[in-house]
């Protein structure tokens, strides 16, 4: 069976980017210790591709927010759930506050997997 993945969408009010960013350490280490975690990214939205045949550039200004994307893999969906409610106990006031409006969650099981490996 394949892993339950989780994509949540931070929309992170600008001038609350450097309270965001310096609450990522602490969160990123609950969530890679949760039971069952595989694997966790997270990414800051600094690019965009206007033309797939030329290379991808730089965002030049913040228009209302700036956007982060956490991938949280599991190995069951039951895992998953405690982690979720445990995330959310300890971490959805502190940051709610940060973000334009309540983050969105996107669920599913993994439909493939490309091996990430530092190696490939």
């Amino acid at each position: 069976m394949n892993n339950f993945v989780e994509v949540k969408i931070f929309e992170v009010i600008p001038e609350k980017i450097p309270a965001f960013e310096a609450l990522l350490p602490e969160v990123i280490a609950f969530q890679q210790n949760c039971q069952g975690c595989q694997r966790l990214l997270v990414m800051k939205r600094e690019y965009t591709i206007n033309n797939p045949e030329k290379e991808p550039r730089k965002l030049q200004k913040i228009i209302k927010s700036v956007k982060y994307f956490a991938i949280w893999e599991f190995d069951t969906r039951e895992n998953y759930a405690a982690a979720c409610h445990a995330f959310f106990e300890k971490y959805e006031r502190q940051i709610a506050r940060l973000l334009i409006h309540p983050f969105d969650i996107h669920l599913g099981y993994a439909a493939a997997d490309a091996g990430w490996s530092a190696e490939a």
